[in-house]
């Protein structure tokens, strides 16, 4: 049955590329279907909205700290016990949001699925990677970019959909059948490779986890109403530098080191990773969280509604993409990147004047340019981070880049909720209300703009050779 499958689609590389697609849809649906249904959530627990990013940044966090460990455990264990392992641990980890009782189990059972995302995401590229041929690989690899361009876009309205006609909870479920359709064609199709491994840095990876905990827990005691949280959340917060300081310190001068940050000596690295590249990852993740809790708090839209909206900036978002290859590839990469960091801080800012007194063209119009500015900042901040790595540094590169984003999209939801409270408590508020959003997308915007300053150091001919660009007639 297997082998007559895999003649219909192109041969059993692609079978096996399609299986990792699914769990890649997964993945992906779960982090996008969510932000519609925050508020009832909120609503549920018994929590201010803003706290609910704690549920999101979670996932990140998690992700991002487990994302260095998962080449060494699929090479120790076999890519094929392992991804299987991290669809199984996925699915039990959405039932377990579903049926958590309450904000702090929820919060738990979001990081476990976050860590096993880590396993899934690079794992799965790896199986791709090991089961095709060269004449394959690029049709391989392209089935797995679906899912991160049709997930976005569908995820908003269906969260709003299940929200309003059946229950937030069910947003979770839906992950348990996908997983056990999956899990059997993995087991079924995938090899189980293993490699000789190296001892692991189990002292890197505890204090670079360490160090994202304490930034993730730090921001959301930030944000409660009282001296003795505020305090905490600054202690952890300086704590969270500090771990992390000893674990680059520890990274630089250990042997055998989790994480080789080399890469980061090449500036053009250096600012798509940890400079600029944060900052605008950051405000590319707040923008999608704020919106729908602005559309259903502050416009009383409902969850289906809200996530209708949403769809229009992620379909926006989508439809850029056939053409920011071109304008890379006409306007070179630097260019692109200061100019869409520019208008993307004025997008941003420009939601903040979306209303449902306004016409729906206008509201339209604004969410569809903040979602296309998006897609072009997005794409030209991952062009620049592999410009000037050599092929021997691009599997570390791709490492520290792999978590330099997780924590760059985790600070942006954390901050972006941050900014609601603290607008609150400057107002002395009860709640949160429509100036606080706006006072937020305004200083995101701002932020993205700033991001363009670090921009203006690259040279210009950077990443010329990887976007096709011309150079110039002298």
């Amino acid at each position: 049955m297997l082998e007559r499958l895999a003649a219909r689609v192109g041969g059993r590389s692609m079978l096996v590329s399609l299986i990792v697609a699914i769990a890649f849809f997964m993945e992906t649906l779960d982090s996008t279907i969510i932000v519609t249904a925050i508020p009832r959530m909120a609503n549920d627990f018994g929590i201010d909205p803003a706290r609910m990013s704690l549920g999101i940044t979670a996932y990140v966090m998690a992700a991002a700290a487990c994302v260095t460990a998962s080449g060494w455990l699929a090479d120790r264990i076999g890519t094929r016990t392992l991804f299987a392992g991290a669809i199984m641990l996925f699915a039990l980890a959405s039932l377990a949001c579903g049926l958590a009782p309450n904000f702090n189990a929820f919060v738990a059972a979001r990081a476990v699925q976050g860590a096993a995302a880590a396993m899934m995401s690079p794992v799965g590229r790896l199986v791709v990677l090991r089961t095709s041929e060269k004449k394959d690989l690029m049709k391989a690899l392209s089935a797995l970019i679906w899912p991160g361009l049709v997930a976005p876009v569908i995820g908003p309205p269906l969260g709003g959909w299940i929200t309003d006609f059946a229950s937030w909870h069910w947003i979770f479920f839906v992950n348990v059948p996908v997983a056990l359709i999956g899990l059997p064609l993995v087991l079924a199709t995938v090899p189980n490779e293993r490699q000789e491994t190296k001892p692991f840095d189990l002292a890197g990876f505890l204090l670079t986890a360490l160090a994202l905990v304490c930034l993730t827990y730090g921001f959301d005691l930030l944000a409660l109403r009282d001296v003795a949280s505020l305090q905490l959340g600054l202690g952890l917060m300086v704590l969270s530098v500090g771990v992390g300081w000893l674990a680059l310190r520890h990274m630089r001068t250990t042997d055998r080191p989790l994480i080789r940050l080399d890469a980061l000596k090449v500036k053009s690295f250096f600012v798509a990773s940890v400079t600029g590249g944060v900052v605008s990852r950051a405000t590319i993740s707040a923008t999608p969280f704020l919106l729908p809790l602005m559309l259903q708090i502050a416009h009383g839209m409902s969850a289906s509604q809200a996530g209708g909206m949403l769809m229009i900036y992620m379909m926006a978002n989508l439809g850029m993409k056939t053409v920011t290859n071109r304008l890379i590839a006409r306007f070179g990469i630097r260019t692109t990147l200061i100019a869409s960091s520019l208008l993307a801080g004025v997008t941003i800012a420009a939601c903040a004047l979306l209303s449902p007194s306004l016409p729906l063209a206008i509201n339209a119009a604004i969410l569809a340019a903040a979602g296309a500015m998006r897609s072009l900042q997005f794409t030209a901040v991952t062009m620049v981070n592999f410009a000037d790595i050599a092929p021997p540094q691009r599997q570390p590169a791709s490492v520290v880049s792999s978590l330099t984003q997780q924590i760059g999209f985790g600070a942006g939801v954390a901050i972006g909720a941050l900014l609601l409270t603290l607008s609150q408590w400057s107002r002395e508020a009860s709640a949160i209300g429509l100036f606080d959003f706006q006072i937020a997308l305004v200083l995101a915007g701002i932020a993205s703009a700033a991001a363009s300053l670090s921009y203006l150091g690259l040279a210009h001919d950077v990443g010329d050779e990887i976007s096709g660009r011309k150079p110039r007639a002298a």
